[in-house]
């Protein structure tokens, strides 16, 4: 960690001479004067209950495969059963043909898909490039067959690498 310069210190030391620190002191409501008409109680009403935080699904993209899964597929010794090519698709016919593919692959049994985006490539508009491989992680979290996807890796070389992914399937 490099220490700050004379002008730096300078400025920080004014930015924190405006700084008002925050009172530790408890603060206890007023007392609330009953109208001499309302009856009294007899009992505090329950404490309001806080519904529970839902736990959010972990995202397609970060759920963990064993580690021989997971060897397999970073020295991509694993066969793909299927392979899914989206080039020259726009989105809406990109999205279909997952779809479709996905749900032939889960009725065939097949455990790897390997699914073909394209490169990321930069371009400014009117052309836009990688926008397939932009959308497809949000596409897979948000498709009927979310449940039956195990995880998404990243492709080895040898199947295209970052142009590519991997989705294990679960099994049957």
């Amino acid at each position: 960690m490099r220490s700050l310069s004379p002008d730096e210190a300078e400025l920080w030391a004014r930015v924190a001479a405006t700084i008002t620190p925050l009172s530790r002191e408890k603060v206890t409501p007023a007392p609330v004067e009953k109208p001499a008409s309302a009856a009294p109680r007899t009992a505090p009403p329950p404490p309001a209950r806080r519904p529970q935080p839902r736990s959010r699904p972990v995202p397609i993209s970060d759920q963990t495969l064993d580690g021989s899964w997971d060897k397999r597929l970073r020295t991509g010794s694993v066969e793909p059963d299927r392979i899914v090519d989206l080039h020259g698709l726009n989105l809406d016919g990109a999205w279909t043909a997952i779809d479709r593919s996905l749900e032939q692959a889960i009725r065939a049994g097949d455990r790897v898909v390997l699914l073909i985006t394209g490169h990321h490539r930069p371009g400014d508009p009117p052309v836009q490039r990688g926008r397939i491989r932009a959308a497809v992680h949000d596409w897979l979290a948000a498709s009927r067959h979310a449940p039956q996807i195990a995880a998404v890796r990243g492709a080895h070389r040898r199947h295209g690498g970052g142009g590519s992914l991997y989705l294990v399937l679960r099994r049957r």
